[in-house]
């Protein structure tokens, strides 16, 4: 099986053609977790599986490393609009259609290695609470799509973004609790400047920080801006791996529009037998 390594922010991604069915006999869970595992195989943070789509340039399968199948990546899809234009899968670079779990996915090229996809609007953002054993830690829920990639935002002093090992035990606390009953990405962030952020996401799926993660962005921008906490229509989040912007647009009180612009990389590709 040929794959080709990726990363978006140093979001790392396996990305294989079936485009014929080949793979259908294949248990896809067992493969993305053989092939993500790095004493297994190649190491990454996801399995992108490429099929053909009748309304898109191709569909996404997208699976986290532990094999669960999720409903969309935000930085895997940028990084599958930069392999789509540079594979001549895609027709048109300024307007590349990825068909995912969540809905249709619209990217574009920007340079070389910056890319942009359209993430899906938000359909759930609320405030939730969650009591932990000596504190309640205050979270803004969100869903992106229908169905919904769930999120939790919840801000946190910068001291805790320089330990994520004093982190970790929260993320994993808050990714698992009752209070979101899909399970949730976790992002903590904190304020450096106007519309601007440093954030890291615990990843559902991984089961642990990520060098970045698009949704995750896309899911700050969205409970900031409904907490009326930017002062433009761009935030700006400086994550682990890189640096990405989430532009978007408000009707009212709606929030939609999200716009996630960062760097792709391709880093090697390579055959792994089945």
């Amino acid at each position: 099986m040929r794959y080709t390594k990726m990363h978006g922010a140093g979001n790392s991604f396996l990305l294989t053609e079936d485009l014929r069915g080949e793979l259908r006999g294949e248990d896809l869970s067992v493969l993305a977790r053989r092939l993500c595992e790095e004493k297994t195989g190649p190491g990454a943070d996801g399995l992108i599986v490429l099929e053909r789509a009748d309304d898109a340039d191709v569909g996404m399968l997208f699976y986290n490393a532990d094999g669960s199948l999720g409903e969309m990546c935000g930085n895997g899809a940028r990084c599958l609009a930069r392999y789509c234009v540079e594979r001549g899968l895609a027709a048109d670079p300024e307007q590349i259609r990825i068909r995912s779990t969540a809905g249709l996915v619209l990217g574009r090229r920007i340079s070389e290695e910056q890319y942009q996809i359209r993430l899906n609007d938000p359909s759930v953002i609320d405030h939730r609470d969650v009591p932990l054993a000596d504190r309640t830690i205050a979270c803004t829920y969100v869903e992106l799509g229908d169905p919904g990639i769930p999120h939790a935002v919840t801000e946190v002093s910068p001291e805790d973004l320089e330990d994520l090992d004093a982190l970790r035990p929260l993320g994993r606390v808050l990714r698992s609790s009752p209070v979101f009953p899909k399970g949730a990405n976790v992002t903590f962030l904190c304020f450096d400047g106007p519309d601007s952020v440093r954030a890291v996401t615990f990843e559902r799926g991984v089961e642990d920080f990520t060098l970045a993660c698009g949704t995750g962005c896309g899911a700050s921008a969205v409970s900031l801006a409904a907490a009326g906490r930017m002062t433009g229509n761009t935030l700006t989040i400086h994550m682990p791996g890189g640096t990405l912007f989430v532009a978007f647009r408000r009707e009212g009180a709606r929030i939609c529009d999200l716009l996630l612009t960062g760097p792709t990389c391709m880093v090697e590709t390579g055959d792994f037998s089945l």
